[in-house]
């Protein structure tokens, strides 16, 4: 009962909280993760658990939100925490999901992500998937819908086909003044070094090329275009 005891607090300690919730379920599902990534698992309180693998929001994570709001802020869907290593993502269905890979639940086999991982709604990137986005600053609950400002592209490639993310800042946070790619290399360098490496190496040893860092211009171009495409769909 001490041992007990004494885990619960280290993870509280580890994690600043933790959810009971996903404690419980983790035990009544055999839940795949470490005792202390079970107890970081926090998912926005928008969503409702459809089973132990899928989430619903209360509307269309893909349909359902603007891309972009009035004021000119980039909505991005956060599907994988900061610090966080379950590979979860919004699916057609507009649910979010963990990810399968052979038969398995997915959990990053390298370091957890280094900034929030999302996709931004309304869009649909040449994968066919919706534009992936990169949040930088603190962890923020899965499935939370966060009014950004684009800063920068990180051009990647995947499999031969181009992969880039749009890299975003949010409001209160150390970040929140950036808006350019040389600032943010200036005022905190480091950051997209941290990135590039991270990004091309965690599917494996360079498995993800590096093409360089875009700036806010190109990257709001992207985003422009695949509104446009999509727009113009039937």
């Amino acid at each position: 009962m001490r041992f007990i005891a004494a885990t619960l607090i280290a993870i509280s300690v580890i994690c600043g909280t933790y959810s009971l919730i996903h404690m419980v379920a983790a035990a009544e599902f055999e839940h795949p993760l470490p005792p202390i990534q079970q107890a970081c698992e926090v998912f926005s309180k928008g969503l409702g658990s459809l089973d132990f693998m899928t989430y619903a929001g209360p509307k269309h994570l893909i349909d359902g939100y603007p891309a972009r709001n009035e004021d000119g802020t980039v909505n991005v869907v956060v599907e994988i925490p900061a610090g966080t290593g379950s590979k979860w993502e919004v699916k057609a269905d507009g649910n979010l999901h963990w990810d399968i890979k052979a038969g398995k639940p997915r959990i990053v086999q390298y370091l957890p992500y280094p900034c929030n991982y999302g996709m931004i709604p309304g869009t649909s990137a040449a994968d066919g998937d919706p534009i992936d986005a990169v949040i930088l600053g603190p962890a923020v609950p899965r499935g939370s819908i966060v009014p950004t400002r684009i800063i920068g592209l990180l051009k990647l490639t995947d499999k031969g086909e181009q992969d880039d993310k749009i890299v975003t800042v949010m409001d209160d946070t150390p970040l929140a003044h950036i808006t350019t790619i040389s600032q943010l290399q200036a005022e905190f360098p480091g950051i997209c070094e941290i990135l590039e490496e991270w990004f091309v190496n965690y599917k494996g040893p360079g498995a993800m090329p590096f093409g360089g860092m875009g700036d806010a211009g190109e990257a709001d171009a992207a985003l422009r275009a695949v509104l446009k495409e999509a727009a113009a769909a039937p």
